[in-house]
């Protein structure tokens, strides 16, 4: 299994099968098109290819104050228009112009909410999904003539790992805490 974390001081890790065709393309210190905006990961698999966006609020590295303003980005929508979908919009540029897109693109967005409480999460969540393929589809005033983006998903650190049992995530402090208890 090869690890992956999207920053050094993550708190997600991820485990993947050494054979699955996986790219970091938020990649730091590697020459990138000015003013685009990255997913995380890009995976590729028979069927489609996953752009996977990694957001971790939860992290307990994260200050309380940026917590609060992650929560209120939320809420308000403002990281669908200004965050999630450009990095979709961009990423997807970028592979086309590359010639790799060849397959339809879903878009993975992984939330670490596990910090907030369970009846916020559910309110936050609740249509989400659906708000973020209708703005990925309508940018301006007039939709893409080109759907770009096929489908989207939004998933907690649970369900991805329900959704993706071969492609596991661990909180790595909850593990650290869970072996310090056990020792």
């Amino acid at each position: 299994m090869r690890l992956y974390r999207a920053e050094p001081d993550a708190d997600l890790e991820f485990s993947f099968p050494e054979e699955l065709a996986c790219d970091e393309l938020d990649r730091q210190g590697v020459k990138l098109p000015v003013q685009m905006k990255f997913v995380d990961l890009v995976i590729e698999r028979d069927e489609d290819i996953l752009l996977v966006e990694i957001k971790d609020p939860s992290n307990k590295k994260v200050p309380d104050a940026e917590r609060a303003s992650y929560f209120k980005r939320l809420s308000d929508r403002s990281i669908l228009t200004q965050e999630l979908t450009p990095k979709a919009r961009s990423s997807y540029t970028f592979l086309h112009l590359m010639e790799r897109d060849a397959k339809p693109f879903k878009y993975v967005v992984l939330l670490g909410l596990d910090a907030f409480d369970p009846a916020d999460q559910r309110a936050l969540l609740t249509g989400f999904k659906d708000r973020l393929l209708a703005d990925i589809r309508c940018e301006t005033d007039t939709p893409w003539r080109r759907q770009h983006i096929a489908d989207c998903v939004v998933l907690s650190v649970d369900i991805w790992n329900k959704t993706f049992a071969d492609w596991p995530v661990t909180r790595v402090s909850a593990a650290a805490a869970n072996e310090g208890a056990a020792a």
